[in-house]
């Protein structure tokens, strides 16, 4: 049986990871912070360490045939920054795998990177995937278009009553379920793919989101279109004003909803089905919630 160390593995798409290799006959062992958290896991094993203290992970990946790391912030927390953790945690993850012998490294990264390199979470990321790319281990990136959890924020401003858009409105996005996802990232391991652009089955544009969070609760759409003009001055003031735990996350938004963001379609989970399980109470970080 081949094993799978998996990094982040609490977090909303570190969980569908554990599920979907232990799906697939691997030994899955599961990285946490917190063991408290590490009941909802699909794990054979849970392994308790801080990534960003690099030697709290000696000895940890011993005997591991693949490593896959989710392991990032979206919301900073404990004081840390990307480069903490997006960088510097998964460089300590890199160094242990490569001293222990692991044949490949994964990585789950974020599409369109290239275009967005001044954006201090997504420069993070591709700092680290440079290295990992320069690394002696075979490696796959993944690089989602973004995440059904991601699509809560509109969610949410339909159910305040209005959801307010930048300009036209008309950018597209793709997003992916994580068992989805899972099922990308476990693929392309399988087949030692060395880099995939994962979206979801269904491309939207900005205003067909709005529309489908309002259908999803009942209510007749009521969207306000702000001249990108804002959009663009509210990012050149946000990280003079906020801290970075708040400005940080707005960045890669606000800058990520002016782009094209679809990948290549994979998986069969629906956002529509997702926008109803919310509506309905249901649980939004289960695939049931979402199908």
């Amino acid at each position: 049986m081949k094993t799978v160390f998996i990094a982040g593995a609490t977090g909303y798409l570190g969980r569908f990871l554990c599920a979907e290799y232990s799906r697939r006959g691997w030994y899955v062992v599961a990285l946490v912070r917190n063991p408290q958290s590490a009941a909802v896991l699909t794990a054979d094993s849970i392994v308790t360490a801080q990534a960003t203290d690099a030697g709290s992970l000696k000895g940890m990946m011993d005997g591991a045939d693949l490593v896959v790391s989710a392991l990032g912030i979206t919301r900073q927390a404990d004081g840390l920054s990307y480069q903490d953790v997006d960088y510097q945690a998964n460089i300590n993850l890199l160094r242990e795998a490569e001293r222990a012998g692991v044949d490949r490294f994964a990585y789950v990264h974020v599409l369109h990177a290239d275009a967005m390199l001044h954006i201090p979470l997504v420069a993070a990321k591709a700092k680290f995937v440079e290295a990992l790319e320069a690394s002696t281990l075979k490696s796959t990136v993944i690089a989602p278009s973004g995440y059904f959890s991601d699509m809560g924020e509109v969610f949410a401003m339909a159910q305040a009553g209005r959801i307010w858009l930048f300009g036209s409105g008309t950018t597209r996005i793709n997003p992916i379920h994580g068992a989805d996802l899972a099922s990308v990232v476990a693929n392309a391991t399988d087949a030692e793919t060395a880099w995939v652009d994962a979206g979801g089955p269904d491309a939207f544009t900005q205003t067909e989101l709005a529309d489908l969070a309002f259908k999803a609760i009942g209510r007749t759409p009521h969207i306000t279109r702000l001249p990108d003009i804002l959009r663009k001055i509210t990012l050149s003031i946000l990280p003079r004003i906020t801290p970075q735990r708040v400005h940080g996350p707005a960045q890669f938004f606000l800058t990520a909803c002016a782009m094209e963001m679809v990948g290549t379609a994979f998986g069969t989970l629906r956002l529509e089905d997702h926008f109803q399980a919310l509506a309905a109470g249901l649980d939004p970080t289960s695939k049931g919630g979402a199908s």
